[in-house]
């Protein structure tokens, strides 16, 4: 008994550190656990935010109606050889990231976060969760009296290191194992110049990280002078450098330590990108999309306006699948780029047969948004005060439109007269979406004058959870059982 009090709070440290590091990393995240301490023991669950409620089916043939996950094992059970661990791939549940391992110390585990749908990849978060399976291995071979607790805080504080051990992996399998670029300060260099303003301005550009031995393959525009190549230390100069290549397919490259010169051409090989955007930018291997970084911190988002509720919505009224995704995208595109530019706007998505009646700037005849030269002009319009108009007909009816109605509870005088007016306008009108994109709140999508939310509606954590018998979990729905 003493022995499983000691794992579960070994695993109740891990899993509030691996929470706290995700949701700074990702936004709001839950994470959850199953695993077995001894070969042939019983597999528990803990999943304090019921972060798996709804995958019981797939866990039970998986786990349950099954032994493969057992018979899988090669790692007898000796904790002087924690260290030895045994990798258990993501198991591709829907809406799930997971990773697991085998080690002496612990027959099996398998962590599970949520996969969020504006990541630009999973690959940090699957190394996150790589190293809970190291830390649990560790502590519970050290056992109580060695136990140091640290775990958790070592897990809250690891996106960095998250986002670097996943670029070792796929440097090491493109490259092999002799590199001579050195991930840490490359990555302490790219946040350095994303905070470092010039004249006031943010950076803007392509750094690009390419091994010595691919040089030869670029075609450069220009090369410096050997005792006059700028230092990856030095960040205020390389963000002055970074003024020759923005606006342009243009990049600075590195070799990890020093500026070699200026290309055009197409990177052959491996390379690290950084792309900077202003405030934010975004680090990719190869062209794709890694994390981004902004405020001085790596981030998984892909800074992309978020409008699940609006293609929720549109996917189930009654337009038919086809115009309700074109219509999506429209709304998207705008929203995407009234953020992008920090001016804000207001779309009013009109699903009534014949549009309402909303006072402002209307056309001798509405404009079709499908058209990409006037939803270039939509999106000019945009940046005038008042709202857009678009109808279920993908048209454009008006813009610098005026919202009015009459006083609702839940008005947020913080938030501002779009805010406000739209959940007015909202409370008032049937068959009306509409997205608030504000200059510095996040995106504020409205109905019936309600703001709808994306956050997840977490149950408390109580602190006398303890795990389950994963058996017992799957056949009931909710159960709160007291540590003894």
């Amino acid at each position: 008994m003493r022995n499983n009090f000691f794992v579960h709070k070994c695993i109740e440290e891990t899993i509030d550190g691996l929470q706290d590091g995700l949701s700074r990393f990702s936004g709001t995240s839950r994470t959850a656990v199953i695993y077995s301490i001894r070969p042939g023991g019983n597999l528990r669950i803990y999943d304090p935010q019921d972060l798996l409620r709804g995958h019981e089916p797939i866990l039970k043939n998986l786990f349950l109606n099954s032994d493969d996950w057992h018979k899988a094992a090669t790692i007898s059970h000796d904790k002087k050889k924690f260290s030895d661990l045994v990798g258990e791939e993501n198991l591709q549940l829907a809406g799930l990231i997971s990773y697991g391992g085998r080690s002496s110390s612990v027959f099996y585990q398998m962590w599970f976060t949520e996969h969020h749908p504006d990541m630009c990849s999973i690959g940090p978060t699957e190394r996150w969760l790589e190293q809970a399976v190291w830390r649990l291995s560790h502590d519970v071979a050290n056992e109580e009296e060695l136990y140091t607790g640290i775990s958790g805080n070592f897990l809250r504080e690891y996106a960095t290191h998250a986002v670097r051990d996943y670029l070792v992996d796929e440097m090491n399998v493109s490259l092999g194992w002799d590199t001579s670029i050195r991930i840490y300060p490359v990555l302490d260099a790219i946040l350095a110049i994303s905070k470092t303003p010039e004249e006031g301005a943010w950076p803007k550009g392509q750094l690009i990280f390419v091994e010595r031995r691919e040089f030869p393959k670029i075609k450069f525009i220009t090369e410096f002078p050997e005792l006059e190549q700028p230092s990856l230390e030095n960040s205020k100069h390389i963000r002055k450098l970074l003024l020759a290549v923005e606006y342009s397919d243009r990049k600075l490259v590195c070799d990890g330590k020093i500026i070699i010169g200026i290309t055009k051409s197409e990177i052959p090989g491996f390379c690290i990108t950084a792309d900077y955007h202003g405030r934010h930018g975004f680090l990719m291997i190869n062209g794709n999309p890694v994390c981004s970084f902004s405020d001085g911190s790596f981030k998984s988002t892909t800074h992309k306006t978020k409008l699940v509720q609006v293609e929720e919505f549109l996917l189930e009224s009654e337009m038919d699948r086809s115009s309700a995704t074109e219509l999506f995208k429209i709304v998207s595109n705008i929203a995407h780029g009234a953020g992008t530019q920090k001016h804000g706007c207001t779309i009013v998505i009109d699903l009534n047969k014949k549009p309402v009646f909303i006072s402002g700037q209307t056309f001798a005849e509405p404009f079709d948004l499908q058209n990409s030269e006037f939803l270039d002009l939509a999106k000019s319009f945009s940046k005038v005060d008042g709202a857009l108009h678009i109808g279920a007909d993908l048209k454009l009816h008006g813009f610098a439109c005026l919202l009015d109605g009459q006083f609702i509870p839940g008005e947020d005088r913080s938030r501002g007269a779009r805010f406000n007016s739209a959940l007015r306008f909202t409370a008032e009108h049937d068959n009306i979406i509409v997205v608030v994109v504000s200059s510095d709140e996040p995106v504020s999508v409205i109905m019936e004058g309600v703001e709808l939310s994306t956050k997840c509606d977490w149950k408390p954590v109580f602190s006398n959870i303890k795990p389950l018998l994963l058996e017992k979990w799957v056949t009931e729905e909710d159960i709160r059982v007291p540590v003894k």
